[in-house]
């Protein structure tokens, strides 16, 4: 575990306990209305992963606060790096929860090789983009697609 401050730690999970598998259910529902909450073999398939880390924020009580998932993956021209799924919970926001868990997911992209790191945050998300563009996110020129496969044949 890595100390953040008297009040926060940041720590990847690599185990998953009966607690912070519910605490990161909790996490999600705050995060998408649509999305099922995640069950456990998919909790443990993503701690488990080598190419996905599970990072989360305790609080000095050891509660869950806040979670992300950051995905580093080699592909032909070089190693890249996806944060995804950051949330921090109601009652912690306004902390600096959120930029710490992002600063740690940069440093770990970082030593895993990574020149970059991307990541997508919908624009209504008005202190997301403001803590992104504050720690050196730049907003690409870019088209994003999404095809949804669910239901398709």
């Amino acid at each position: 575990m890595a100390p953040v401050d008297d009040e926060l730690w940041i720590e990847e999970l690599g185990e998953l306990s009966a607690d912070a598998e519910q605490a990161l259910r909790g996490l999600v529902s705050q995060l998408s209305q649509r999305a099922s909450a995640p069950t456990s073999s998919e909790l443990r398939e993503i701690a488990s992963s080598p190419a996905t880390h599970l990072l989360v924020a305790r609080d000095s009580a050891g509660t869950i606060v806040g979670m992300l998932t950051l995905a580093v993956f080699r592909i032909p021209t070089g190693v890249r790096a996806w944060i995804e799924d950051v949330v921090v919970d109601q009652r912690a926001r306004g902390r600096g929860v959120g930029r710490r868990l992002t600063e740690k997911a940069v440093d770990l992209a970082r030593s895993h090789g990574a020149r970059t790191v991307e990541l997508t945050s919908r624009p209504s998300r008005t202190a997301a983009n403001q803590l992104y563009r504050s720690l050196g996110f730049n907003e690409r020129e870019t088209n994003v697609y999404r095809l949804s496969i669910e239901g398709r044949r």
